[in-house]
């Protein structure tokens, strides 16, 4: 269902060597996303500074950092979330397969269809269930009306939702658990086959067994989505990310393998934060 033309090489399954997930192997030249000296602000402020990094096709990228280190408006840029908030300005690139997010010719609707986001409030629009799973899929014509109960079978499936909601798919989102809306929004924004998908706290609402599934899903689904995620969450960004980015007062303060960060990492206040010692 996730299947894209534009992939990258997938290679075997492998041991994280985290003690994690099992993850698999990138191809590090194949980069769908990255980020050339982006710097963002607000105002007169100044957010985050000079920031380069990035994504392989099909990798799981953990954003850690105290709160107000810049992690989520860096989130929001790499599709363009920030564009309307008042006084927000940037520098730098951000750069899908090689071209500019904020080229004219880009369409912002399919911008964020290929970099699509779930945030850490759920946010169910004021329509049925399944309504809810296929809005995007009507949007951008992805399927005949004939798949449509297929579908959405099968997303409520993958993301743990189906038993709970299959006889009341014509029902409100509304009348599900805080936990439940952001399973079926995380199916809402994999049903339009997202190249990227941008994960904001988004298990911060769940129980841990709900938890456990989604980030199960995830490493599943790395090798056809990559996946950019800020947590608060120093165990989940171990046991579930290949590389690990530390911002820290408005900058990126330390990339590498999430087994040499959270082990080796060279700066020192990257390793009173994954120490919590700071935070």
């Amino acid at each position: 269902m996730f299947e894209s033309a534009s992939r990258g090489e997938v290679k075997d399954t492998v041991s994280s060597g985290n003690g994690g997930s099992e993850l698999h192997k990138l191809d590090p030249s194949d980069i769908v996303l990255k980020t050339e000296s982006l710097t963002l602000g607000f105002g007169g402020s100044t957010v985050l500074e000079g920031v380069s990094l990035e994504f392989p096709r099909g990798s799981i990228t953990s954003l850690i950092g105290p709160s107000g280190s810049g992690k989520t408006t860096f989130l929001r840029s790499l599709n363009r979330m920030n564009d309307k908030i008042r006084g927000y300005h940037r520098r730098g690139e951000v750069l899908l397969d090689s071209a500019s997010i904020w080229d004219s010719s880009v369409n912002l609707l399919q911008l964020r269809r290929r970099v699509g986001m779930l945030f850490q409030r759920p946010n169910p629009f004021p329509m049925s269930i399944r309504e809810n799973v296929l809005v995007g899929v009507k949007a951008h014509g992805l399927a005949k009306r004939n798949d449509f109960d297929e579908i959405t079978e099968t997303l409520l499936k993958e993301v743990g939702l189906w038993k709970a909601v299959s006889d009341r798919l014509n029902g409100s989102p509304f009348s599900l658990s805080g936990g439940q809306q952001q399973l079926l929004c995380l199916a809402r924004a994999l049903a339009v086959r997202p190249e990227v998908l941008l994960l904001d706290e988004p298990t911060s609402a769940l129980d841990p067994f709900s938890i456990e599934l989604v980030e199960n899903l995830i490493a599943k689904l790395a090798p056809q989505v990559t996946f950019v995620v800020v947590t608060h969450n120093l165990a989940q960004a171990k046991r579930l990310s290949h590389s690990t980015a530390f911002f820290f007062q408005g900058k990126l303060a330390e990339h590498g393998q999430t087994n040499q960060i959270f082990t080796a990492p060279s700066q020192l206040d990257t390793q009173r934060y994954v120490s919590g010692s700071i935070g």
